[in-house]
């Protein structure tokens, strides 16, 4: 069986979903490929600090030092694995519905890490790396499917992700198919 790992950033849209199942056959021929998808959590602590940094660099000309209350950082990390879970079995779904043989996880590991480790593990075929534009990051090569490409051993398909048709209109997808 074709073995690809798939890493995303959000949920897949029906749109992808349907992409990502044509471009492996799913409709028509089933169980040829398998597709592991990743979905990479956030950092609760990294999310906190960001958001205080940014308020804190906000406030130049403060007078009085922020008070925040105590943040259950614990909490806030469950939460946001709650809800990756969640965004990872809506892709799972949108990906069996069209026929694919999936599988996937969450994880907290570092994107190109837990990628690289999958790929070993699955002994996968390809990579297909689903993202939003990330404009600066792929121009100085720092992006996920740059640093995928560097790593490891196999094709790697950068596809920017599309939004449904009922919510506002999303980037087009461009295939940069490559070793």
């Amino acid at each position: 069986m074709y073995e690809v790992v798939l890493l995303i950033e959000k949920p897949l849209s029906r749109v992808d979903a349907g992409q990502i199942a044509g471009l492996y056959g799913a409709g028509t021929h089933p169980g040829r490929t398998h597709v592991h998808v990743l979905l990479p959590v956030e950092d609760a602590s990294a999310r906190v600090e960001s958001a205080l940094g940014s308020i804190a660099a906000s406030e130049v000309l403060a007078t009085s030092a922020l008070n925040f209350p105590d943040v259950d950082l614990a909490k806030i990390q469950a939460e946001i694995v709650e809800r990756s879970q969640a965004a990872l079995d809506e892709s799972l779904a949108a990906l069996s519905e069209r026929g694919c043989a999936v599988d996937g996880e969450v994880t907290s590991a570092e994107p190109v890490e837990a990628l690289s480790n999958a790929v070993r593990e699955r002994q996968a075929s390809e990579v297909v790396i689903l993202t939003r534009p990330h404009v600066v990051a792929e121009f100085f090569h720092v992006d996920w499917t740059s640093k995928a490409r560097r790593r490891l051993g196999v094709p790697c398909l950068h596809l920017i992700e599309h939004r449904d048709p009922d919510k506002p209109a999303g980037p087009s997808v461009r295939d940069e198919r490559s070793v």
